[in-house]
C-alpha cells in the first residue's frame, strides 16, 4: 500500500493585495503546509501574523495569488469559481468565532442549509439535521432561534451545520474566541470528539496556545510564514 496523500497540500502560497499598486502589500510570503487525513492541527499566532488570510486560502474563501493548493485532490489553485462554490459546500465545513447563524431561523434550518444548497431532498435534510442537533446534544433545542440559545449553544448548532456535509475537513476560526473558559472547554472538547470518534480532520485558527498544544500538531505563524511549533525553524514541506 503507498502512502496516505494530505488532505490539504499547499506549496509556496502567496498572497498579495492591491497588485501593481504603490500600496502592495503581501501577506502571505511562500507558505508550505500538508495536513493529514484525520489530522487535529493548530495554525497559532497573533493578531496581524496573516492567519486570517491564511484560513481564507484553506476554506476557498480566496485565491492565492501564487502558488499551488490541492484539496482532497483537487486542484484548487486552478479550479474555476463555480467549483471553488462546491468545494466550500460540500468539503469543507466552517466554524466562526461570531456563529454566523441565520437569526430569524431555527437551529434545525440552520443545520440543513448547507444541504439545501447542496441539492438534499427535504426529508433527509431534515433526518441528518436532527441527528446531527442531537450527537451535540441540541436535540431539544432544534426549534429554537438563536436568540433564544447561549453562546455555547450556538457554537454546538454552528459545529452541527458544519458537519451536515460530511465534510472531508473542518475548519475552526477562534471558535472558543467569544466563550466564557468553561463553554469554550466543552466546545473544543466536542472537536476532540469529532476528531477521535468520527476520523473528521479539523484545523482549528487561534492566539491561543494552550488550545493549540491540545492538537495532534501546531504551526505558529509569524510575519506572514509558518515555523515548527514553536521553533524558529520555518515549515518546508518539500525539503525532505
Amino acid at each position: 500500500m503507498g502512502e496516505a496523500r494530505p488532505l490539504i497540500e499547499m506549496r509556496g502560497i502567496y498572497k498579495r493585495f492591491y497588485i501593481g499598486q504603490p500600496n502592495e502589500l503581501e501577506i502571505l510570503h511562500g507558505v508550505d503546509l500538508d495536513v493529514m487525513p484525520g489530522e487535529f492541527l493548530s495554525i497559532v499566532g497573533p493578531s496581524g501574523s496573516g492567519k486570517s488570510t491564511l484560513m481564507n486560502v484553506i476554506g476557498v474563501l480566496d485565491r492565492p495569488t501564487e502558488g499551488h493548493y490541492v484539496l482532497d485532490g483537487t486542484v484548487v489553485s486552478q479550479a474555476r469559481d463555480d467549483e471553488l462554490s462546491a468545494i466550500r459546500n460540500r468539503k469543507i465545513g466552517f466554524v466562526f468565532q461570531n456563529f454566523n447563524l441565520i437569526s430569524r431561523t431555527n437551529a434545525l434550518k440552520n443545520v440543513e442549509l448547507p444541504m439545501m444548497y447542496a441539492g438534499v431532498p427535504g426529508s433527509q435534510r431534515s433526518v441528518r439535521a436532527r441527528e446531527l442537533l442531537a450527537m451535540v446534544e441540541m436535540g431539544e433545542r432544534m426549534n429554537h432561534q438563536p436568540s433564544e440559545l447561549s453562546g455555547g449553544q450556538k457554537q454546538r448548532v454552528a459545529i452541527a451545520r458544519a458537519m451536515a456535509n460530511d465534510p472531508a475537513i473542518i475548519l475552526a476560526d477562534e471558535p472558543t474566541g467569544a466563550l466564557d473558559s468553561q463553554t469554550g472547554r466543552m466546545v473544543m472538547d466536542l472537536f476532540h470528539r469529532l476528531n477521535r470518534e468520527q476520523g473528521k480532520t479539523i484545523v482549528l485558527i487561534t492566539h491561543n496556545r494552550e488550545l493549540a498544544l491540545e492538537t495532534d500538531r501546531y504551526v505558529t505563524m509569524r510575519d506572514g510564514r509558518l515555523y515548527v511549533g514553536d521553533t524558529g525553524e520555518e515549515v518546508r514541506c518539500g525539503a525532505r
